[in-house]
């Protein structure tokens, strides 16, 4: 619901410098956006995935060397790069959402969300007073302070990654507020009882992908998914996901670095470019 705003001299700077984040306009104007994963603490990373034409980047802070606060300042740090951000975190805990969203994030997602009331915990997470519990200390300047446009900028994400999740992925589709859900295909793979290798391929993950597809297109909320390379990714796209992440820093200097050496000596060498997380 979006609340009505504040009269007062900054009501012009709200609305011009909250229209809407980059993911939410990347969302609503292409068939699918592109993602790489950041999971140490760099400055260079976005700037060199934003550099290659990705369409956001995610900040791990549940399989990384981050938590909050250092994914708070890398985004304080690259507010002026011209990509999309979603930061990944445990739980709905309400005081790291608060924080990266308070530093700039355009979406958090939330991992192993079974339940729609988890769900609706991590949409809470993100919405003030009355319709919330975030508390209100936006970081960065250019966000403005107008508390309905900052809580409508801020997308919310379901992890869907174990069978319990998938059993209520239609009423987790359904929560108010919920922007979207991303599959975690490693550990809903282990949940269904299958290797995580090749695990976008197995029968049974196929599958329960499409189960996530049909409740997120019924219930008009965002289908995403963690492909880990650009084949797998190209594949989900033809299935029908809409937010793709590719590959993490580390995949992506692995692959370049080998492309190098391999110009440099003529000598091929095997690399391994997939991600699981």
């Amino acid at each position: 619901m979006r609340l009505p705003l504040h009269s007062g001299a900054h009501q012009d700077l709200d609305r011009r410098v909250m229209t809407g984040s980059r993911l939410q306009q990347g969302l609503a104007d292409k068939a699918q956006v592109w993602g790489g994963w950041i999971t140490g603490p760099t400055f260079g990373g976005p700037e060199e995935f934003a550099r290659a034409g990705y369409d956001y980047i995610g900040f791990d802070v549940q399989h990384s060397y981050l938590d909050d606060a250092d994914v708070a300042a890398i985004l304080r740090r690259t507010e002026h790069v011209p990509v999309a951000t979603a930061v990944r975190l445990p739980s709905a805990a309400p005081a790291p959402i608060g924080r990266v969203l308070d530093a700039g994030a355009d979406a958090i997602i939330v991992a192993m969300v079974d339940t729609p009331e988890q769900a609706a915990d991590a949409v809470a997470a993100t919405r003030y007073a009355p319709d919330g519990i975030r508390s209100f200390g936006p970081l960065r300047a250019s966000m403005g302070h107008d508390p309905a446009a900052l809580q409508a900028r801020a997308g919310v994400f379901a992890m869907i990654e174990t069978v319990q999740g998938l059993q209520s992925v239609a009423e987790i589709c359904s929560v108010p507020g919920l922007s979207g859900v991303y599959v975690g295909p490693a550990d809903l793979a282990l949940s269904l009882g299958v290797g995580i290798a090749g695990a976008t391929r197995h029968p049974r993950v196929r599958e329960a992908m499409t189960q996530v597809l049909q409740a997120a297109s019924a219930a008009g909320v965002v289908a995403g998914i963690h492909a880990g390379d650009g084949a797998t990714g190209k594949d989900m796209a033809a299935l029908g996901f809409q937010m793709i992440t590719l590959a993490a820093e580390s995949q992506a200097l692995r692959r370049g670095a080998a492309a190098h050496l391999e110009d440099a000596t003529g000598r091929h060498s095997e690399v391994t470019t997939k991600g699981y997380l």
